[in-house]
């Protein structure tokens, strides 16, 4: 039983790596690839995270008086607001020092005016002689001491009228009572006067428009930048999506159980106040999107290191192949620098007239783009192997010629020529080749994919519609297979019905 079990694992081995097998009485070649149509279709790139909704502004509202509340006008849930009566703190004190800072003020006045009276008898009487210098300077001394008393009573009827006031506490801002802390009878202590800083009676926010702090991992944050479009679900409203827009990205990380994540800051604008603070949600970033581009699965998509190991199994000399790679992006090469010579040849200042042709597609330049900038924006694209290293080197006034060059095409996406953004083009595009079948042949062709949704690939330029690309195993599952292939090959030869390859 144990020599039959072996022997059936390794017959199914055989057939999985492709060993020819008889069936009836014939010989079949297991298939080693598969043949997909090159057709256009949509690509959608987002990246998906968790979070919280949370209010923008949160205000605490504390009282600059102490004392026993008499009266709360506002529950938690009610909108107000600002300057709306929210809490009226026990008066009785406050209104004392204000009927005596009245009376005081009412005292200076008439101090101020008897001294000022005393004043003018004693000039004439000090004109006369009548009264000493020292007499006269002491009247002059009455008036200024009684006019000080005065000032000081003005500024003790200010203080007192606005501690009266502020046992009236008035919503500092317009939005949402969304805690309460204190009740009728409470006792409070001064926002200003107590040390700890008194007590917290309401908190307010403002929920017309709200945020969500989501955690994105580190291998989607390269994808983020402000301004992108997000899409937020919550339970409450599962059929209801709600829309905002990225406003930044934390630059610090926080690490969750050996996950770096980074906090990404969406604003919503929140009609209705549907969205409450806690909340849990969704939030789905739109990095990018194609409609109708031509794309391939990124199965079929080789670098140079695997189009040899691709090659063996499609059974091509990898020497030939790469000799015709090579040929193919030579040949691209010229072409792309003839039709730039070709349509480009004016007298470089950027006439309107202007016209150029890049990656296969003819456009009339901007008012004020020279053909020659654009070929030198072209050659910094043009056999690049990593996007965003070119990218990231462009100069300000670079990436202001490849906004032109996206307005003028219409906008879309991939790269320049084909519209979109540049972190859009520098997703996942680069060089690779596909192998598709010309006349019932493999061939390789070079190709430059723009934007994936790591299933399918937008091929920017090597494939059109109608093309048949062939989609092969991984370049590391085919070496495992060789080697498991020899082994079992070495140990079946003597197996009714496996012939030894």
């Amino acid at each position: 039983m144990k020599r039959i079990g072996i022997i059936l694992v390794i017959v199914a081995a055989i057939a999985v790596v492709g060993f020819q097998i008889l069936k009836n009485g014939e010989e079949t070649e297991a298939p080693v690839y598969q043949m997909v149509a090159v057709t256009p279709r949509d690509i959608v790139v987002s990246a998906s995270a968790a979070g919280v909704i949370e209010p923008i502004t949160t205000v605490e509202v504390k009282s600059k008086a102490s004392g026993e509340i008499f009266e709360i006008n506002v529950e938690t849930g009610d909108v107000v607001a600002a300057g709306d009566l929210l809490v009226r703190v026990d008066p009785r004190v406050p209104q004392a020092t204000l009927r005596q800072a009245e009376a005081d003020l009412e005292l200076a006045e008439a101090q101020l005016e008897n001294s000022q009276a005393k004043l003018r008898r004693s000039e004439e009487l000090h004109k006369t002689q009548s009264i000493t210098d020292q007499e006269y300077e002491d009247s002059r001394l009455a008036v200024a001491s009684a006019r000080a008393q005065l000032v000081r009573a003005q500024r003790s009827l200010e203080d007192a009228r606005i501690a009266a006031e502020d046992t009236e506490v008035k919503a500092p801002i317009s939005g949402v009572i969304i805690q309460k802390n204190i009740e009728v009878g409470s006792v409070i202590s001064s926002a200003t006067r107590e040390v700890g800083g008194g007590t917290v009676l309401l908190q307010m926010a403002n929920l017309d428009t709200v945020q969500v702090r989501a955690l994105v991992d580190e291998t989607d944050i390269g994808k983020i930048r402000p301004g992108l479009e997000v899409t937020i679900t919550v339970d409450a409203y599962p059929n209801r999506p709600f829309q905002g827009r990225v406003l930044k990205v934390e630059p610090q990380a926080t690490v969750t159980q050996n996950v770096t994540m980074f906090p990404v800051l969406v604003r919503i604008p929140n009609a209705g106040s549907l969205l409450k603070p806690g909340m849990n949600s969704e939030v789905e970033v739109h990095v990018g999107s194609r409609e109708g581009v031509i794309a391939v699965p990124n199965a079929a998509l080789r670098t140079d290191r695997d189009v040899g190991s691709a090659a063996q199994v499609l059974g091509l000399d990898p020497a030939g192949v790469n000799e015709q790679i090579a040929a193919a992006r030579g040949a691209t090469d010229r072409s792309m620098a003839a039709v730039g010579e070709s349509d480009g040849a004016t007298d470089g200042q950027g006439s309107s007239g202007e016209t150029i042709t890049w990656r296969g597609r003819e456009m009339r330049l901007p008012e004020g783009v020279s053909a020659d900038a654009v070929r030198a924006l072209q050659a910094k694209f043009e056999g690049a192997s990593d996007m965003r290293e070119v990218f990231s080197s462009l100069t300000p006034a670079e990436r202001n010629l490849m906004q032109q060059l996206r307005e003028a095409m219409g906008g879309g996406g991939g790269g320049p020529g084909h519209g979109g953004s540049a972190t859009d083009a520098a997703l996942s595009g680069g060089n690779y080749v596909v192998f598709a079948l010309r006349g019932g042949v493999p061939e390789p062709v070079p190709v430059r994919t723009g934007l994936t949704d790591l299933d399918y690939s937008e091929v920017v330029s090597g494939l059109s519609v109608g093309d048949t690309v062939l989609v092969l195993p991984s370049a590391s599952l085919l070496a495992s297979q060789q080697e498991f292939q020899e082994r079992v090959a070495e140990r079946a030869g003597g197996l009714p019905g496996v012939q030894r390859r």
